[in-house]
């Protein structure tokens, strides 16, 4: 694509663009309290406080201050916990354990209310995540994980769905060795509470309703003149942008090789847009900069750079626009990986999307190569977000292979992620086509986004994202970086992802 042009003293725009012919082308402020448990040979529950019987929440921590210790409707006992789900907060629960490596544990809660949540993450674990979309009794969650070679702790958590009312837990139970069982068991349960055989768990008839951040435009913050997210939000009928691209200047974090984010660069902007009821996410990379982790050389000068900018903002979201030379650079995405794996345990409940590469017929094996080295390393990736435009191939319907690039790169997540349903194999798939006239001339039109939005809304995925916002904008004939080259009325593509909701 041609690059925008510039304020002073921007340098280069970095721009989401894919390679021609190989398509190169979801809670901040949560602190996990660690709960260490003396190892030994004992199998019992490593969980503290497990029924909530201190009678206080610790050493449980909760997003937002989301979380609380009820004393009515326990499941036994005299208390539970209760999380208080909002619009933009799933109420994360989290309590981290020492466990053993190379070891399978079993866990189990007693949950009240809709799509609840139970699973754990770790370094070299893969997240057993189990969900019950409902009912009005406690149900039982049951699942299980192994650790991994190397791995000492896990966290433990629980949340529920946004929009979707306040959520119960009680009676949790992490057996398994590696540590010391709690001084006070959770009571028994009563012989009238339901049986764990009767209860709905990990296959709910209907996948989680509205995610957080349903539609995210790509935004390219280094164009000129600066884009005024608040009215293009108002003027698409959006909520919510992914802002780029944060790139490095050596190993610094810099917006588009120009402005300093740890000084909080256009944070007015984002501060109007989550006072408008959006949200942003902030992208790491681009086809024209280079992504920090190819850039800081060990994991923790790495982590010390996402890290600033994610405090800068006060960041649920963030996002890597892996493309180019990138994505076959393999010590740099493990750097990555690790980076975002401790990233998450310093900020639970943040988001993580990675944008890549894709073909109609999937992702690059390179492409699957980063989920991979993510998922092992520990990072909960909450979206696999494709590139679909620049196929360079001529004649092809490009609302058709958008839609055939989601099927595909949803059936290769279920095959790194084989214990997920396929609700949650869909909440992982995001898409993301370029508006109007491709690179490769080829063109992605109104008609494509119907089709887009109305295959998003049977299968519920994670995600939608366009390439971008300032060119629906202006609605122009011109320069790509600025301009659809097709018919159009101004914010007509917005217009028409904002149909879906999640």
């Amino acid at each position: 694509m041609p690059r925008a042009h510039h304020r002073p003293p921007a340098p280069a725009r970095a721009k989401l663009l894919p390679l021609l012919c190989a398509a190169t082308l979801a809670v901040g402020g949560l602190t996990t309290l660690a709960v260490t448990a003396q190892a030994d040979t004992v199998t019992g529950n490593l969980l503290a406080n497990p029924g909530l019987e201190t009678g206080s929440l610790s050493p449980w921590s909760c997003s937002a201050g989301a979380g609380s210790v009820v004393n009515s409707g326990a499941h036994s006992g005299t208390y539970a916990l209760k999380g208080a789900v909002g619009n933009s907060d799933t109420a994360q629960c989290t309590q981290t354990v020492t466990v053993q490596p190379s070891t399978k544990y079993s866990l189990s809660a007693w949950v009240q209310g809709n799509y609840v949540y139970l699973g754990a993450t770790g370094a070299g674990v893969t997240d057993p995540a189990t969900w019950t979309p409902g009912g009005s009794g406690w149900q039982q969650l049951s699942t299980s994980f192994t650790t991994g070679p190397s791995t000492t702790s896990v966290n433990i958590y629980l949340h529920g769905w946004y929009g979707q009312g306040a959520y119960l837990a009680d009676d949790l139970v992490l057996s398994g060795p590696g540590g010391t069982p709690p001084s006070s068991p959770p009571p028994s349960s009563p012989s009238s509470s339901p049986s764990p055989s009767s209860s709905p768990t990990g296959s709910p008839s209907s996948p989680p309703p509205n995610v957080a951040v349903p539609v995210a435009p790509y935004v390219d913050m280094g164009a000129w003149p600066v884009p005024v997210l608040k009215d293009m939000a108002a003027g698409g009928n959006l909520k919510s942008f992914t802002l780029a691209f944060v790139t490095a200047v050596g190993c610094k974090a810099s917006w588009f090789n120009a402005y300093d984010p740890k000084a909080g660069w256009a944070k007015d902007q984002i501060d109007a847009l989550r006072a408008a009821g959006g949200d942003v996410k902030i992208s790491f990379g681009g086809e024209a900069g280079t992504e920090l982790a190819q850039a800081c050389t060990d994991v923790t000068s790495l982590f010390n750079e996402y890290d600033a900018v994610v405090n800068a903002y006060n960041l649920k979201y963030i996002d890597f626009d892996i493309e180019g030379a990138a994505v076959a650079d393999h010590a740099a995405n493990d750097r990555r990986s690790a980076a975002l794996a401790k990233l998450q345990a310093a900020h639970p409940g943040l988001k993580v999307s990675l944008t890549l590469p894709v073909l109609p017929e999937g992702l690059t094996s390179d492409g699957v190569s980063i989920v991979q080295s993510a998922r092992n390393a520990g990072v909960n990736v909450d979206v696999v977000n494709v590139m679909a435009m620049d196929y360079g191939r001529p004649n092809t319907n490009y609302g058709d292979a958008a839609v055939q690039a989601a099927q595909s790169t949803h059936d290769q997540i279920k095959a790194l992620y084989p214990a997920r349903t396929d609700a949650q194999l869909w909440a992982m798939t995001g898409v993301t086509p370029m508006l109007g006239e491709n690179d490769d001339h080829q063109i992605y039109n109104q008609a494509a986004a119907q089709q887009l939005v109305a295959f998003a809304k049977q299968h519920h995925l994670g995600v939608l994202g366009f390439w971008e916002e300032s060119r629906d904008a202006n609605a122009c004939t011109g320069a790509l970086f600025k301009c659809t080259n097709i018919p159009q009325t101004p914010y007509e593509f917005s217009k028409i992802f904002a149909q879906y909701t999640g």
